[in-house]
């Protein structure tokens, strides 16, 4: 079973549209758990107490699970049976300006979440976003008690199409074209901020540099074993 651990912003809508493209019937969508919107304690404990009932669960003919939870939600249903984990990462201060200004171009008072109407409504500045505690070090959040190194495959979002070619060979057996969603006009050349902004948000979201560099290296790893 392949497990993908869709983060906000790491071209997750997009990667999840290819796996329903080829897995069709047999995926299952999980965006359910509102990680962003659940106090820590209380995440990390639903999600623990999920990975123990996942273990137990019969999945049938479901071949892929993709959503926002957290990936230590499905660590022990490998337990059970054989699993394969997979993320995908971009640099966490594009990560958050995207964030943001996708919140700021879709939002819906009637079906907005209360994080997002509250911020949207109260009329957040850039600065009150990126460098606030609700939106801090997501990555973290997401891989709490999931080491890097239990995922099969991370993707870097900033080399999106060589690393969808590669997980789609190795993992999927297929040539498959990626989906583009979600994306905002010239998305590729990213965004404009401060010198001094930008050294802000790599501090505040510390753990999570840490990580996307760690992946980075990873990725580089495996490009060097070609």
């Amino acid at each position: 079973m392949l497990i993908s651990v869709h983060i906000p912003k790491t071209a997750g809508t997009s990667f999840g549209k290819s796996l329903e493209k080829n897995f069709g019937p047999n995926l299952i969508k999980d965006y359910g758990d509102f990680p962003i919107l659940t106090p820590e304690l209380e995440r990390n404990r639903m999600a623990l107490s999920n990975s123990i009932a996942s273990s137990e669960k019969n999945f049938g003919d479901v071949k892929c699970i993709h959503g926002h939870f957290l990936a230590i939600k499905y660590l022990l249903l490998s337990s059970a049976r054989p699993v394969t984990y997979v993320t995908w990462m971009r640099n966490p201060v594009e990560r958050v300006l995207s964030h943001y200004y996708f919140w700021k171009r879709y939002y819906d008072p009637n079906t907005s979440r209360s994080f997002h109407k509250k911020m949207v409504e109260e009329d957040w500045s850039l600065e009150r976003f990126c460098l606030g505690e609700e939106i801090r070090n997501l990555y973290s959040k997401f891989l709490y008690g999931f080491p890097l190194e239990y995922f099969s495959f991370i993707g870097i979002v900033e080399h999106f199409q060589d690393d969808f070619d590669y997980f789609a060979n190795e993992y999927l057996s297929c040539s498959l074209e990626p989906e583009i969603l979600n994306t905002r006009p010239n998305d590729s050349k990213g965004y404009e901020i401060s010198d001094s902004l930008r050294s802000s948000i790599e501090a505040w979201h510390s753990k999570d540099m840490a990580l996307y560099e760690r992946a980075v290296a990873i990725r580089s790893e495996r490009i060097s074993r070609k």
